[in-house]
């Protein structure tokens, strides 16, 4: 055998050996041909990782192979895991694979819930996958909204304390203190206002006492006087108010109709035009009398006759 031979099989071994470690160290052994793969779907896988291992009721039997998205439209943004399983135990198409944590401090792995009813699972299959909620995925997970509601009363508070340092500067601090010491002057004077108010009743109790009889004394009074009014007989009154009211009524439309001296007065204009021209002839002959008394008032001694009347022309 040439000595390049020699050197090409070592090399094809080298490389053999260097490929089946690696994918030993993977998880995955080449040499065994009893390994079978299966397929999972989960919404979220909760920190599992390649390698990550797979039991069946607590025995490691394989490791996941690799993880990837799914490409489907109805599908899209979920996770397909690939696992290995390396034992030949049987378990259906209904069993469960679930993914747990079996500590806080450790990453997720994969358990096969086995199931032996219906049809034997074979390598390629698309198994039901779950997700076990551990106590503290269960309490990060109502923690999570606590802890954005926190925060933002955090931001919130810190928004309202830097307001009111900003309210709160020396002037304001100083007007404040201000303001508490008048407020603590005002109650003093409150208080002695009281004391006054309080000296004055102790002072004036007998005239208080007195004033109080005089009230109630007026509030007898009060009460006889209403009594009087109950007895009076108001309807009776109303009533008595009522006919004069309509007697009036009748009696202007008499007067507006004309009926009567009184009307005849008001509404015939001849009688009215008499009375004025009567009242005018009247006031000349008042005047004529007082401007020619001798007319109207005549002594003779001697029996002269009055002159005829004749009308004095006034300048």
């Amino acid at each position: 055998m040439s000595k390049e031979l020699k050197t090409g099989i070592i090399a094809v071994i080298i490389i053999v050996i260097s490929i089946w470690g690696y994918n030993f160290l993977k998880g995955q052994n080449l040499l065994d041909p009893g390994s079978r793969t299966f397929k999972v779907e989960y919404g979220k896988i909760g920190g599992l990782t390649k390698s990550s291992s797979v039991t069946i009721n607590g025995l490691k039997v394989g490791k996941v192979d690799k993880i990837e998205f799914d490409r489907s439209e109805e599908k899209r943004g979920h996770l397909i895991v690939t696992f290995i399983v390396d034992n030949d135990f049987e378990f259906s198409k209904k069993s469960i694979v679930r993914i747990y944590s079996p500590n806080p401090l450790s990453g997720s792995n994969l358990a096969v819930i086995p199931s032996y009813e219906g049809e034997m699972a074979v390598s390629g299959d698309l198994l039901e996958g779950e997700m076990e909620e551990s106590l503290f995925t269960s309490i990060g997970e109502r923690l999570n909204p606590l802890q954005q509601k926190i925060e933002s009363v955090i931001v919130r508070a810190d928004t309202l304390f830097s307001g009111v340092n900003r309210i709160l500067n020396d002037e304001t601090i100083d007007g404040i203190n201000s303001s508490v010491s008048n407020l603590a002057g005002t109650i003093a004077d409150i208080r002695k206002t009281i004391q006054a108010v309080n000296s004055m009743v102790v002072d004036n109790q007998e005239n208080l006492k007195i004033t109080l009889e005089n009230t109630k004394n007026i509030t007898k009074n009060f009460s006889k006087v209403s009594d009087s009014l109950n007895a009076v007989d108001f309807n009776k009154i109303i009533s008595k108010a009522e006919e004069a009211v309509s007697n009036f009524n009748e009696m202007s439309k008499k007067i507006n109709s004309g009926d009567g001296t009184i009307g005849k007065l008001i509404n015939d204009k001849r009688m009215y035009d008499n009375l004025e021209a009567a009242t005018r002839e009247l006031e000349e002959l008042l005047r004529d009398i007082k401007l020619n008394p001798k007319r109207y008032i005549h002594f003779s001694i001697f029996g002269k006759s009055p002159e005829p009347y004749g009308e004095e022309i006034q300048y």
